[in-house]
């Protein structure tokens, strides 16, 4: 991970932020020698068809799931009684 103080920042910036868009570099900015702050690639946003397939997947998934289920059991009282037995 490449560390820059504010001052190379400043300097810099334009080309600092093309290495975190283009290659992915994650880059900590210090202040006298702290830390201070961290420059991080964002995680492009999901189209909306990428997000009906993955809606898809899960409707699949719970279809699958519920035709093991008991009928007696509530998920929500599956949960709470695995959490009980951590």
């Amino acid at each position: 991970m490449r560390v820059v103080g504010v001052r190379e920042l400043k300097q810099r910036a334009s080309e600092l932020v093309r290495l975190v868009r283009e290659e992915g570099e994650e880059i900590d900015v210090t202040l006298r020698g702290e830390v201070v702050a961290r420059l991080v690639p964002v995680k492009p946003k999901l189209s909306s068809e990428r997000i009906e397939e993955l809606m898809a997947e899960m409707d699949k998934t719970a279809s699958e799931i519920s035709a093991y289920w008991p009928q007696d059991i509530s998920a929500v009282a599956a949960v709470r009684e695995e959490r009980r037995e951590l």
